[in-house]
């Protein structure tokens, strides 16, 4: 096996099995661990994987997005946290949109220890989250559903949400960098959250870590435009700059305090 075979299959295996270490694909692919960190560095400098302690995950991209399985199980309890500050911020807001993902699928569960709302959303996980809820009314968007969230886009769904205003919009993203702004790896899921965004009084961005620094292939819009960005550790300096410039609210959430802004 040459090298590029080596990382084409390195590349697979990840994308598989959602992570790769170099303890296991080194016997695995008959080489040393120094090849084996070498490859990962390779495919790291591409923007293919990012690397973690003793291996490396798949990096989302315009061939490859993570699944709804894979994002129940990567750092949820960093997640929860996150959903349950930003639930905080509705503050009497009566109409809510929930964003397909799994972060944004916390903040629906959080949704029925506060009160009546009016729930927009085209994620079915996060409708099916509020069936028994007594205090929400739940209005899904209509229209083709993506299997690897569960969720609808398209015109039929666009077309929907753009009938209506909105309080608060709880968005999720697949990256958010200087250079691309948020991003999403999908230009029909980018065009549901552009909408959300529109119709939105109080725009508030939710993602953990692990987005700051992903680039996926479609921009979906700056930075700068929402009010708020809830995450789990302290963003880069070079998007805390923008944040700063552009009165985004920052909250940090981290095991020993759910909000550091």
């Amino acid at each position: 096996m040459d090298a590029q075979d080596r990382l084409s299959q390195i590349l697979t295996l990840a994308r598989d099995r959602g992570r790769v270490d170099v303890s296991t694909l080194a016997p695995e692919l008959g080489v040393a661990p120094e090849t084996v960190r070498r490859d990962l560095a390779a495919l790291v400098s591409r923007g293919l994987l990012r690397r973690v302690h003793g291996g490396a995950i798949p990096a989302e991209s315009a061939a490859f997005e993570t699944d709804a399985g894979y994002r129940a199980q990567a750092n949820v309890a960093q997640k929860r946290r996150i959903a349950a500050a930003s639930a905080r911020l509705l503050e009497g807001a009566e109409s809510v949109f929930i964003d397909e993902g799994f972060t944004p699928l916390l903040v629906a569960e959080e949704l029925s220890l506060l009160g009546r709302l009016v729930v927009v959303t085209a994620s079915l996980p996060a409708a099916l989250a509020l069936t028994n809820d007594p205090h929400a009314t739940v209005l899904v968007l209509g229209g083709r559903m993506r299997g690897r969230t569960s969720a609808t886009v398209d015109h039929w769904a666009l077309r929907m949400l753009g009938e209506m205003w909105i309080d608060v919009a709880f968005l999720g993203a697949n990256g958010i960098s200087r250079d691309r702004g948020v991003t999403t790896p999908d230009p029909a899921v980018a065009a549901m959250k552009q909408e959300a965004v529109r119709r939105s009084r109080r725009r508030i961005l939710i993602a953990d870590h692990t987005k700051f620094g992903c680039n996926p292939m479609v921009r979906l819009g700056n930075i700068s435009e929402v009010d708020a960005l809830f995450t789990d550790r302290q963003p880069p300096a070079s998007i805390r700059e923008i944040l700063d410039k552009g009165g985004v609210a920052l909250h940090v959430s981290d095991t020993a305090d759910d909000e550091n802004t």
